[in-house]
């Protein structure tokens, strides 16, 4: 299989042609190969408009979803990027390819050992990742430039607000367990500016500051 080509289809057909006009992150895209991120008897549908399965009940995002959040988050060669849910590690690795510093965190300690082995194979150095709960940010290597949460919450967690640096980025998905709106919170010199981005589907956030405290 021929997944450069694929890869490159990828890029083209479900990303620059949604409007993603971002030539740094289009090239990170076109870079990492997205089916090393995933299972052996899935590679064959990486580079699909669709999530996939990763395992604990947790899922690979679609490329275009994935590709939105990190142009929203618009993250830059000299910036510092926490993640909450590392998971298959893809979107790490394209953090990775666009920014100075990532520091990632996986609750579900097999995703984190799979990522973990994955990203280092691949020598993307300039990564950390901890198990644990991401909710709660990662409050020893704030402030951040951006922060950036893969899985849906009930409302914004305040303490990771209180972890971006001035300028920073908060892109989160909120909203109930089904559907969600994709958020970004920057901190202005006049305070916290939202935004919504529009409608998304993530599995829940779970921690202190997740769905846990929340029936």
């Amino acid at each position: 299989m021929n997944f450069a080509r694929k890869r490159n289809q990828m890029v083209k057909e479900q990303i620059e042609s949604r409007g993603i006009k971002n030539h740094r992150l289009l090239e990170a895209f076109r870079k990492v190969p997205r089916h090393l991120f995933i299972e052996e008897a899935l590679q064959d549908q990486a580079y699909e408009d669709y999530p996939l399965p990763i395992g604990d009940g947790q899922t690979i995002s679609q490329p275009y979803m994935v590709a939105l959040m990190i142009d929203a988050l618009q993250p830059t060669k000299n910036e510092k990027i926490l993640e909450i849910g590392t998971g298959s590690g893809y979107q790490t690795a394209l953090l990775a390819e666009l920014a100075e510093e990532v520091y990632s965190i996986e609750r579900l300690p097999s995703l984190a050992h799979r990522a973990i082995s994955i990203l280092n194979r691949m020598e993307y150095y300039n990564v950390t990742v901890k198990i644990g709960d991401g909710t709660f940010g990662w409050p020893e290597k704030a402030p951040f430039e951006g922060i950036i949460v893969s899985a849906g919450a009930p409302e914004i967690p305040e303490i990771l607000k209180g972890q971006l640096a001035p300028g920073g980025r908060l892109v989160i998905p909120v909203g109930n367990q089904s559907i969600q709106s994709l958020i970004r919170v920057t901190h202005t010199s006049r305070g916290f500016k939202t935004e919504n981005l529009g409608g998304c589907t993530f599995v829940k956030l779970i921690g202190h500051y997740g769905w846990r405290n929340h029936g």
